[in-house]
C-alpha cells in the first residue's frame, strides 16, 4: 500500500508538471530530446507509474456518479469497463507528456548520459532496488515520526501542566 501511495503521489506530481501552465509556457524540447527522455523513463520503469492516471480518472468519475445515484452501480461498472478499454491507447499520450516534461528539464546531453547510466549495472540495480529502498525509508520515517510524536505530546503536556492546564 505504501509503494502504491508513493507511486501515485509521484505520478500526480509528475502529471502536474507535465500538464501545468509553466511547462506549456517553456520552449518546446526537440524531438530528439523527447525521444531520449522517453527512453530514460522506460529504462527507469517510470512509464507504468502513470498507468493509474487513465484508470484513476475513470474510477473517480464513476464513484462520483455512484454517490449521486447508488442504483446505477451495475450500469456504471459496465461503462467504466468500456471506457478503460477505449481509453487504454491514450497511455501513449500520457507517456509523451511525461517525456516532454523530462526533456524540458534536461539537455539532450544530460538525457544521453542518463540513458547510458540506466543501462549500466548500477543503473539497472537502482531501478530494481529503489522501490524497495523507498519502502524501507518510508517504514523507518513512519517509525521515527511515531516516536517523535510521542516525545512532542509528552513535552506539550508537561509544558501545559506548568501553566496549570490538564488533559
Amino acid at each position: 500500500m505504501t509503494r502504491f501511495l508513493a507511486r501515485t503521489l509521484f505520478a500526480a506530481a509528475m502529471t502536474c508538471i507535465a500538464f501545468g501552465p509553466a511547462a506549456q509556457a517553456q520552449q518546446q524540447p526537440s524531438a530528439a530530446a523527447v525521444a531520449l527522455a522517453r527512453e530514460v523513463i522506460e529504462l527507469k520503469g517510470a512509464t507504468s507509474m502513470f498507468d493509474s492516471v487513465i484508470v484513476g480518472v475513470i474510477e473517480f468519475h464513476k464513484n462520483n456518479l455512484l454517490q449521486i445515484n447508488p442504483n446505477l452501480q451495475r450500469d456504471l461498472e459496465e461503462v467504466a469497463g468500456r471506457l478503460r478499454t477505449e481509453y487504454a491507447p491514450r497511455r501513449v499520450e500520457v507517456q509523451t507528456e511525461i517525456a516532454r516534461a523530462y526533456a524540458s528539464k534536461f539537455t539532450e546531453q544530460e538525457l544521453k548520459d542518463a540513458v547510458a547510466f540506466y543501462k549500466t549495472p548500477l543503473g539497472k540495480k537502482l531501478v530494481t532496488e529503489e522501490p524497495n529502498a523507498v519502502d524501507e525509508a518510508t517504514k523507518r520515517v513512519d517509525e521515527w515520526a511515531n516516536k517523535y510524536a510521542e516525545e512532542v505530546i509528552v513535552k506539550y503536556r508537561a509544558e501545559m501542566r506548568k501553566k496549570g492546564h490538564t488533559f
